[in-house]
């Protein structure tokens, strides 16, 4: 490994292969990093607008989770240059906060209203226990703290998205993040037919289905092909059900960051706290007060849901690189476990919370 690509600081890029530098430009001057940056940039670009060509192609499928898959195709069969590292970095992080911020612009706080205030109840409970519960599990299976809450909140809340954001407030392993988006991918894809099949077998209605969908699966892309798949009026509840969780992640990141500022509270690194309320948050909510505002016409939101959406496929294509089959195989069974009965336990809360109230 050359030196240049050695002293790289470590970013979601680091776990890619390394190709060979010759040639390359120089990591360590300020035109190599902003060609490193550009050149990694660019190259997310071209795989989410393959995704989202895709997508197009093949409705059903979300380009954000064929990003995902891509970038890990990409990473596993073909070594990625590391002195693209830089923009890999900006694409996985900067990115996908401005796209998590442009998601509030899908909701309005009179959707979640209309839910009514058992329904309401129902979120709350299935993000406040999923997290509880997965981190319970996941301390007994010896996991680290922050590889429990990134897949406590990524199962409870919003899938990858929400693992990305708490990765930046809790400031999490690298491994840990691409390991957790990873199990997102994996698990929210076999809720799609899973919660469908149940549901018949459960004899839940159309309305209850739809209910226990978006109350239960991790990603809003995943929530809508169930719902799609389920039929009748179940896709615009499952919708606004899952909105609503995501809706949640503003006061769980506002915790979290009001943790890690107690953690580093009289330490060295104190000086560099992470804010109470990340910014892309205070962005998040500020969409959603925009969005129920009625201010906006349907052509700019139409504008904002593409880039919203090209954004976090950027940044999913990106955070995909970073998956590779040796990480994995490398962390152990111990995280698949607790996704495993993460999924469940989120299931059983919504599904009990659906049975009371719908």
């Amino acid at each position: 490994m050359s030196s240049e690509v050695r002293n790289l600081p470590e970013s979601t890029a680091d776990r890619l292969p390394e190709a060979a530098t010759t040639g390359a430009p120089s990591a360590g001057s300020a035109r190599g990093r902003w060609a490193g940056v550009t050149a990694g940039v660019a190259l997310c670009v071209v795989g989410a607008a393959v995704a989202m060509g895709i997508g197009r192609l093949v409705p059903a499928v979300n380009p954000m989770l064929i990003a995902i898959v891509a970038g890990a195709l990409v990473s596993n069969l073909v070594a990625v240059p590391g002195w693209i590292k830089p923009g890999l970095d900006f694409s996985a992080k900067r990115l996908l906060r401005v796209g998590v911020a442009l998601l509030g612009l899908q909701l309005m706080f009179s959707d979640v209203v209309g839910l009514g205030w058992g329904v309401i109840a129902v979120v709350v409970a299935i993000v406040a226990l999923g997290i509880a519960g997965t981190l319970y599990l996941g301390k007994l299976l010896g996991l680290s703290w922050t590889q429990r809450v990134l897949i406590a909140c990524g199962f409870s809340i919003c899938g990858a998205a929400a693992v990305a954001a708490t990765d930046g407030v809790v400031g999490a392993k690298e491994e840990e993040l691409l390991t957790a988006v990873a199990l997102v991918v994996v698990f929210g894809t076999l809720m799609i037919p899973a919660i469908p099949l149940l549901s018949g077998a459960f004899g839940l209605t159309d309305s209850q289905a739809g209910m226990w969908a978006g109350g239960s699966i991790h990603e809003v892309a995943q929530v809508v092909a169930a719902g799609g798949m389920i039929g009748g009026g179940a896709l615009a509840v499952a919708t606004v059900v899952k909105l609503a969780r995501v809706l949640m992640l503003a006061p769980v990141m506002a915790y979290l960051g009001a943790r890690q500022r107690r953690a580093t509270r009289g330490a060295a690194e104190a000086r560099t706290q992470p804010p109470l309320v990340p910014l892309f948050v205070i962005g998040f909510l500020a969409c959603v007060a925009l969005r129920s505002s009625g201010l906006l016409p349907q052509a700019a939101l139409d504008l904002a849901r593409l880039a919203q959406t090209a954004l976090l496929t950027t940044a999913m294509f990106a955070l995909g690189l970073g998956v590779r089959v040796g990480l994995l195989r490398a962390v152990g069974p111990r995280p698949f476990v607790l996704a495993a009965a993460s999924t469940v336990w989120v299931a059983g809360i919504a599904l009990v919370g659906t049975v009371l109230v719908a």
